[in-house]
This record gives structure tokens, C-alpha cells and sequence, in this order.
């Protein structure tokens, strides 16, 4: 049995508060975009994880996928399985591919096990194993707030729209990248601005990391700059980086762009 883990998008991310346990409350918008990993299982005398693609720079016992595994044989009795994962969605970029492969490995393995496990409870335990991962099990566009794992619908489609996806070989620490945040509540939710045309998010929807992650890192602040250049109706940092995307009215071709030369780029229909 096969899937396609797709990864997502932050349209905007507010970083409200510090929580005392260390970690911050946010609020952004997911947007899932068709960028995909392959993900597959099949019955096998012994589990065993073969990832090929984009070389991950983790052993595949730290595996997401097998976290996800771990879980439900925490609660349910699993065969042994045999796990192809072909990695395309770059990691370090803001994307979550990890967790959608680890959220898409609770469904891929609920369907091929019968286990008859409903969304919500694919939901709870999904959180156990990271912040976005519970996004991955529904999949549609919501804000979320908390820590990144409270959920709201968002009547939001941008299937008219083409997005250009820059991922430079930049490497941006999420720590790092909180500790130079000051948290403040935002003077307009995204909640609100969401339902403004795309036109108009520019200036209104923002990413509170791209301040302080452009003054570090300028090449990824180029690249936003860059793709509002050649015509994005809005351009933002994905995550905490170092992914960088642009919504356009128009098919794009950019990867022949020069500052774009060594960067991972995808481009094509939101539909």
C-alpha cells in the first residue's frame, strides 16, 4: 500500500507568547501544498525502514516514520512491515515533511491494519510525536494556534493560484530561530487578515521570524525579495526557514533564475 505525504506551507506565523514550559504559543495559518514524498508499506517477516531520495541527515531509527509506527504498536499489535520512503520535500525548510510522513505512516497503517481508527483519535496521537504532525492527518487549510497543535477550519482555497517554492542550502536552527523572536500578540489576527484577497496580504501578513532569520541569513531575505520582483502577488518565509514561496496569477519559470542556481525549486498549480 502506497501514499503520497505532501508537505505544507505558513502563510503567516505569529509568535504570541512564551509558555513556561519552555516552548511558545503561535499562530499561523497550514496550507497544504502538492509537494510529495512516497511513502509505502508492505508485509514483510521483520520491519525494516529503505529511504531514498534526499539524503536525510539522520539515521533512519530516528526516523519519524518509525516514531509513528512505535506509537501505534504502543497500542495495537502491528506485523511486521517492510517501509519505502522516497524523500522530495527538502527537510530543514519550514515544509514538515517529517511529520507528513509520519502523520501520513498513522494513516497508511490504520487503512493496511484495519484498525479502524477514526480522525480524531489519529489526531491524538499524532501530537505525541510533533507539533504539525496532527495538521497532516486532516490535511486542509486551518489556523492554528498553541503551540502549532490546535486546529480551526479555514474556508480558504488558492487553487487559482501557481506557487514557486525556493529552498536555498541554508541551514536556519528552529531554537535559534525562537530566541531571537521578541513574542507579542499581533495587532490584527491572521484569522482576519486570511480573508482579505491575496492581493492584499502583502505588509499584513507576516512571518515573525523573517526579521531576525533575514538579518542572519540575507541570501533568504533575496529570495523574497526576488519573487515579488518577478511578480508574486505575496511572498513569505515558510516556518522558521529557510523555504521561501511565492503565490502567483501566472505559471512561473524561475529556475533559471540566478540567485536561485543551486536551490531547490518546484513550481506549479495550488489545484
Amino acid at each position: 500500500m502506497i501514499c503520497f505525504p505532501n508537505a505544507k506551507i505558513n502563510l503567516g506565523l505569529n509568535v504570541v507568547s512564551k509558555r513556561p514550559d519552555g516552548y511558545h504559543d503561535i499562530e499561523t495559518i497550514f496550507y497544504p501544498i502538492p509537494v510529495r514524498d512516497a511513502l509505502e508499506v508492505v508485509a514483510s517477516d521483520r520491519t525494516r525502514l529503505a529511504q531514498t531520495g534526499i539524503p536525510v541527515d539522520a539515521p533512519p531509527e530516528k526516523n519519524l516514520v518509525l516514531k509513528a509506527l512505535d506509537a501505534l504498536r504502543a497500542r495495537y499489535e502491528i506485523p511486521p512491515l517492510e517501509i519505502h520512503l522516497l524523500k522530495a520535500i527538502p527537510f530543514g525548510a519550514g515544509l514538515g515533511g517529517g511529520s507528513a510522513d509520519a502523520a501520513f505512516m498513522l494513516r497508511l497503517v490504520n487503512d493496511f491494519g484495519g484498525l479502524g481508527l477514526q480522525p480524531d483519535e489519529l489526531e491524538a496521537i499524532a501530537s505525541t510525536i510533533g507539533a504539525d504532525c496532527p495538521f497532516f492527518i486532516r490535511n486542509r487549510p486551518v489556523f492554528a494556534t498553541g503551540t502549532g497543535n490546535r486546529f480551526e477550519p479555514v474556508e480558504l482555497s488558492l487553487e487559482a493560484y501557481h506557487l514557486c517554492l525556493v529552498k536555498p542550502d541554508v541551514a536556519v536552527s528552529t531554537p535559534e530561530a525562537y530566541s531571537m523572536v521578541t513574542p507579542a500578540a499581533p495587532e490584527s489576527s491572521l484569522r482576519t487578515i486570511v480573508r482579505l484577497p491575496v492581493s492584499e496580504w502583502e505588509g499584513r501578513m507576516v512571518n515573525d521570524f523573517e526579521r531576525s532569520v533575514f538579518a542572519r541569513h540575507p541570501r533568504i531575505g533575496r529570495i523574497k525579495d526576488t519573487l515579488y520582483e518577478r511578480g508574486a502577488l505575496y511572498a513569505a518565509m515558510s516556518g522558521s526557514g529557510s523555504s521561501v514561496f511565492g503565490l502567483f496569477g501566472e505559471p512561473t519559470h524561475l529556475k533559471e533564475e540566478p540567485l536561485f542556481g543551486d536551490c531547490f525549486v518546484w513550481e506549479g498549480p495550488l489545484a
